[in-house]
């Protein structure tokens, strides 16, 4: 998609604090964050939502989890929660599937939130 702005960061054509990227996906500081630490696995392949995932790809969400919790790793995270928003009534903003990686909150700062 060419106004993709997840595309874009993918292609490097706008700039992102990235963590580490792999064949498959992209992991980015989040500019809105919802947590202390708060992350976004992007896969590289554009799909708009969880909702449009064909049959045939469903090991590429695999990839994204598997992303994810090697990005929440390398940042020292013990817990951390990991989301899919799923339509604008779930919260997604942006039509291009992605996880959020949440975590920072100290033992005594545990809350639900939404992201």
């Amino acid at each position: 998609m060419e106004d993709c702005i997840f595309c874009k960061i993918v292609k490097k054509e706008i700039p992102a604090e990235v963590l580490q990227e792999t064949p498959d996906a992209v992991i980015i500081k989040d500019i809105h964050p919802s947590a202390p630490v708060h992350y976004l696995v992007i896969s590289k392949k554009h799909v708009a939502s969880v909702k449009e995932i064909p049959h045939e790809d469903e090991a590429f969400v695999g990839h994204l989890v598997h992303a994810a919790k090697d990005g929440a790793e390398k940042l020292g995270l013990k817990g951390y929660k990991l989301v899919f928003n799923v339509g604008r009534e779930g919260g997604q903003v942006i039509d291009h599937i992605h996880l959020h990686i949440l975590g920072g909150w100290g033992e005594k700062e545990k809350k639900s939130i939404n992201v």
